[in-house]
């Protein structure tokens, strides 16, 4: 693979290009999928081919291909030469990458059991299996389960020097009852919702889930929930878990703090961030509980890798500290424009045939001291909030709304009955800022997001949020539905 590489930095190196870089990809995907005993989706693919970007004279260009041969290779990289070219007549800026070292290596995701060598009937045995104990429950008039198994096979060279090889895997599924009564409908899921958990691992993953011991319990609570009685509204103390937690990052934290976004470049499609870099290292975010760390190292994180897609070796770093915002998401192209000599490494493309653009890394909110029995027991009014079903944020990234699952009332420091629909909603630096406990390093879980969109044409990217159950204060509560 790296001879087929070779052609593509040499035709960089005769324009004079002042850098270059070919990633070969291979990509194999497997899903399988039940939904009420029987066979949703199983499919097995296979995808091979390249990228190629050259920076001309300031301006990028960019093409790909999928001919494997050194001919192949070679014109593809003339079309990345003539694209660079060509926008250099209509370049606003001229493009200058932060210097990396460069680097020979060879990094794989680790994992005990490959997911691929274990036999599809096995896996569609266990998904019949938690099909058949979801409906156990009358009730439940939709039971989903499935999985999902990726394998990244990466050549990446450059003009730099570079010759980096990376294999990474991940898994993932999970298990969603659907109960439905006289017109309602109410849903729930484990681990968590929209599609369950995914790690980078292999079918030990699954294995460490133990759906089967959860399949009847979420069935039972998605029927539990159509007799429920609704979330009450008003401020109130809120408790959130770690799997909605995940999303709250998400949206509110991680698509805020990349860097390209902050600039400007992504407003016209998914808009803009309010953490310019103006307040880089002087803004409050939250309160001083308040620490989230991005970390491209993380064991098991869907954006861990031993060098991101800039050829840029894996770094953790502070996105907020202290309750102060220290850091961004960056690639080589934007990290000089708040002083960095060097990225922290944030460019990722999807698969072969997109250019790399910065993209959220893993991203948690580091624990604290307290355990979540300690958090309900300083709630006099509150409401505690599990499993995403809705979000919608501004282009800013400031006002939000979430609706989740399943709540639970907490009053006089004791959790007590079951609510439906709970939403709740807030300012990013409001809120984060009402942020007084969060649980501890026991409670601390990873969740992935296995389904990020991003750019024009659209990317998908994957990466973990790690939280423990977080309380915030008189928090404005709804109810959705």
């Amino acid at each position: 693979m790296f001879k087929l590489a070779a052609a593509a930095i040499e035709i960089a190196r005769k324009h004079r290009a002042e850098f270059g870089d070919i990633r070969i990809v291979e990509d194999r995907r497997q899903g399988l999928a039940v939904k009420n005993g029987e066979i949703a989706g199983l499919t097995d693919q296979v995808t091979l081919g390249y990228g190629v970007r050259v920076l001309y004279k300031g301006a990028w260009g960019f093409a790909s291909g999928s001919v494997m041969t050194e001919r192949g290779v070679a014109e593809t990289a003339q079309k990345a030469v003539a694209i660079a070219k060509a926008s250099r007549l209509l370049m606003a800026g001229r493009v200058r990458l932060a210097p990396e070292p460069a680097y020979q290596d060879f990094w794989q995701t680790p994992f005990l059991k490959d997911p691929f060598a274990v036999p599809v009937q096995q896996k569609l045995d266990l998904l019949l299996r938690l099909d058949a104990l979801m409906r156990r429950n009358k009730d439940v008039r939709i039971a989903s389960s499935e999985m999902r198994f990726i394998r990244e096979h990466q050549w990446h060279m450059t003009t730099d020097g570079s010759r980096i090889e990376q294999v990474l895997l991940s898994s993932g599924g999970g298990i969603t009852a659907t109960a439905v009564k006289n017109g309602e409908s109410q849903m729930r899921g484990y681990p968590c919702s929209h599609g369950g958990q995914t790690l980078g691992g292999g079918w030990e993953i699954i294995e460490a889930m133990d759906l089967a011991a959860h399949a009847e319990r979420v069935g039972d609570e998605a029927a539990a929930l159509l007799r429920a009685p609704a979330c009450p509204a008003g401020p109130r103390d809120l408790i959130i878990s770690g799997n909605q937690m995940a999303l709250q990052i998400h949206e509110s934290v991680g698509h805020a703090s990349e860097l390209d976004r902050v600039l400007g470049y992504e407003e016209s499609y998914a808009g803009s961030s309010f953490a310019t870099t103006e307040k880089y290292r002087k803004f409050r975010y939250g309160s001083p509980l308040v620490n989230l760390v991005a970390d491209a190292t993380l064991p098991g994180g869907l954006a861990t890798a031993g060098y991101d897609d800039d050829a840029v070796k894996a770094q953790r770093w502070h996105i907020v500290k202290d309750g102060i915002l220290s850091g961004y998401m960056t690639n080589r192209e934007f990290c000089g424009r708040i002083g960095m000599e060097r990225s922290w490494g944030s460019c990722r493309a999807d698969g072969y045939s997109n250019i790399p653009i910065t993209r959220i890394c893993n991203l948690s909110l580091m624990p604290g001291a307290s355990s979540t029995e300690e958090l309900v027991s300083g709630i006099r009014d509150g409401v505690m909030m599990e499993n995403n079903v809705s979000w919608s944020i501004d282009q800013r990234r400031l006002n939000f709304q979430f609706g989740c699952e399943i709540g639970w009332l907490i009053k006089n420091g004791k959790k007590t009955r079951m609510v439906k629909n709970p939403t709740y909603q807030g300012i990013t630096p409001e809120f984060w800022g009402s942020c007084d406990g969060i649980a501890g390093p026991d409670e601390w879980r990873l969740w992935g997001v296995a389904n990020c969109g991003k750019g024009q044409p659209g990317q998908t990217a994957m990466m973990c949020h790690g939280s423990s159950p977080a309380r915030f204060r008189k928090v404005k509560i709804g109810v959705h539905g």
